[in-house]
């Protein structure tokens, strides 16, 4: 990436930490997703952010902090699978993961206080399958929810939109925010796939209930269903719900080609995406955007996939 004495539009939170996260050899989610994406993105203008390691009082926003201490010291003991398999992970795993979490809060204040207009976080390990408590689906921290939790914490947020368009739905995302009615969620995901979750029936509960919005999609769907699902049922929700930041769960594993996904969406449609939700926030939240990396392993189209989407971000 090129970085410039002027603050870009656009920050870049890509620390070299975020490949320390080692999986067992041949595993999907490898530290290579990130080589490609610093290759694709090495000569865009943008502000680059570094990590920092996370507080226990940052994870305790979403995750109970039981969980959080034992996960870490399960890691450190030298445990090389969480969750049955589910999650590898290698003796810097948890260290990664807690700088993740610190990265995207710096970020989500970057963008709250102005510094820029939005982000792409390229973390790693990924976070939409995080539940409070478990680990699940190569995710240890849901780094998502916790961003949209130190928004209101720290910047006095009132109302937080989630936009998931992973091939897999955000099971831990929906779970924590699914009675609450200061986060909308909304994905678009591959079913029946992987974690089993995510039917057009689970809408929220109490106080959230009508803003969990689930759109599940068939094996094959790409930009035709995908758009649709957009235009039909996101943007009138967000017009309604008023949302004062817009985040992104962006799992690249929805690109056509990916070995862990049977969408069909293409580098164009990923611009198209992020332009639709863009065009909205330029309108209701002033612009602030935070978009973080969650799936997407198929090696030779996720560079070309996400510097589609950060050149929107930066457009």
């Amino acid at each position: 990436m090129r970085c410039f004495d002027f603050v870009a539009r656009t920050a870049l939170l890509l620390d070299d930490w975020f490949m320390k996260h080692r999986t067992e050899p041949g595993h999907p989610e490898c530290p290579e997703r990130l080589e490609v994406i610093a290759k694709a993105l090495e000569f865009l203008e943008v502000t680059p952010l570094s990590s920092r390691r996370a507080k226990l009082d940052d994870l305790a926003l979403c995750h109970d902090p039981r969980y959080v201490e034992n996960v870490l010291e399960l890691i450190e003991s030298g445990a090389t699978n969480l969750a049955a398999g589910d999650v590898s992970v290698s003796k810097e795993s948890g260290e990664v993961a807690l700088r993740a979490v610190g990265g995207v809060i710096d970020t989500v204040d970057a963008v709250l206080t102005g510094r820029v207009q939005n982000a792409f976080c390229a973390v790693r390990p990924p976070g939409h399958h995080a539940r409070p408590a478990a680990p699940m689906g190569f995710c240890i921290f849901n780094n998502v929810a916790i961003a949209a939790r130190h928004a209101q914490k720290r910047h006095g947020v009132e109302r937080v939109a989630i936009v998931d368009w992973d091939v897999h739905h955000g099971n831990g995302t929906e779970e924590i925010f699914y009675s609450d009615d200061s986060v909308l969620f909304f994905s678009t995901h591959q079913w029946p796939w992987y974690p089993g979750t995510g039917l057009a029936s689970e809408t929220g509960q109490g106080a959230g209930a009508g803003l969990t919005i689930n759109c599940p999609l068939p094996a094959g769907s790409g930009r035709e269903e995908v758009l649709d699902a957009y235009q039909r049922r996101l943007i009138p929700a967000l017009r309604s719900y008023r949302p004062q930041l817009l985040l992104i769960s962006a799992g690249f594993d929805s690109r056509a080609g990916d070995p862990l996904g049977q969408f069909r969406l293409t580098d164009q449609d990923f611009a198209d995406l992020t332009r639709i939700l863009l065009d909205f926030a330029a309108d209701s939240c002033g612009g602030k955007v935070l978009s973080l990396l969650e799936g997407g392993y198929n090696l030779a189209g996720l560079g070309k996939a996400v510097k589609s989407h950060v050149s929107q971000l930066m457009d």
